[in-house]
């Protein structure tokens, strides 16, 4: 049987028109540009209009990335959405990414593993492709946020933005990959951090509506302190080192976050791509919107060795790594 692997032949973005500056916020909660620059890097964030639904941010992405990939709705035959904001409690947003788009085979549904979602989603889709279950894959991280937020508290309100990321995996078969593809991936989770950071309320069983709660000091402690064993598993799994590293593509939640776990692993800070000044968090998207964003200015080239890891509400983490 012949070995497939899983390879990026495409990259999207999709990001709301509207950007909201920490002086703007400054002007409806009790924070200031300097307060929220010190404790999270985020300078300015997008907000979607009220027409920019998830689903619609979603489809703009996977559009921008089969364009990049040149390839058509007939090419594609499995979309997976990853999303904690979904326009409906059902249909998933991925069958409404998979109508806009015109793609009209194969299997579309949806991930919740919060800011780790897109991470999940990537190992789900190399699974399926990996297995000969699908032959190409749209991965989406799409989310608005600021839907869930409370905007009366300074603490979360702060953080988040809106947005969407896609990327386009091929199945290949490894003698034709010249070692591109997903390498390797490790996740986890552990539902007793309930706590910490999730939102009190929502469609389904609750029957209520809710908004983002977070204990930001336990998440930063969990963040820094245990996210990183799947970084390293995911190094030991592919036979790499952090040396080996090119590019680390982090979830984009906290500039101070993201350079103590680069600093554990020895990963060296100007490997670290960094949007979250310019996106804030904006949870499943931030790992492809940052993908796009160094792919199209140069970063990431072909054959880049590139890590991808994320940590979300639950908790949920995950790595993978990934030949470009």
């Amino acid at each position: 049987m012949t070995s497939l692997r899983s390879v990026v032949v495409g990259t999207g973005s999709s990001l709301p028109a509207r950007v909201v500056t920490n002086a703007e916020l400054s002007e409806r909660v009790d924070t200031s540009d300097a307060w929220i620059v010190q404790r999270t890097g985020i300078r300015q964030r997008h907000l979607a209009s009220p027409e920019e639904t998830t689903s619609v941010l979603g489809a703009r992405a996977a559009r921008a990335a089969l364009d990049d990939a040149g390839l058509g709705p007939d090419d594609i035959d499995l979309v997976i959405c990853a999303t904690s904001t979904p326009d409906h409690t059902f249909p998933s947003t991925a069958t409404q990414i998979q109508a806009a788009l015109g793609i009209r085979q194969g299997a579309a549904f949806d991930l919740q593993a919060v800011c780790a979602g897109f991470v999940f989603a990537v190992s789900t889709a190399d699974r399926f492709l990996t297995t000969g279950g699908a032959r190409r894959a749209l991965v989406v991280g799409a989310e608005t946020f600021s839907r869930i937020l409370d905007w009366e508290d300074r603490t979360t309100c702060v953080l988040f933005g809106d947005g969407a990321g896609a990327i386009v995996l091929e199945a290949r078969p490894e003698s034709e990959a010249d070692g591109r593809g997903v390498l390797s991936a490790s996740l986890r989770s552990d539902g007793r951090h309930r706590e910490k950071l999730y939102v009190d309320g929502g469609p389904g069983s609750t029957g209520t509506t809710g908004h983002l709660r977070m204990e930001g000091r336990e998440v930063f402690r969990f963040a820094v302190g245990s996210v990183t064993d799947v970084i390293v598993e995911s190094l030991d799994r592919a036979g790499v080192t952090a040396d080996d590293l090119k590019w680390f593509v982090p979830h984009q939640a906290n500039r101070r976050i993201i350079e103590a776990s680069a600093d554990k692993i020895g990963i060296a800070r100007e490997k670290i791509v960094l949007t979250v000044d310019r996106h804030g968090n904006t949870s499943a998207a931030s790992i492809p919107l940052a993908l796009d964003v160094a792919r199209k200015d140069g970063r990431i080239r072909a054959g880049d060795l590139v890590m991808i890891e994320a940590i979300g509400g639950g908790f949920s983490w995950g790595a993978a790594l990934i030949r470009w």
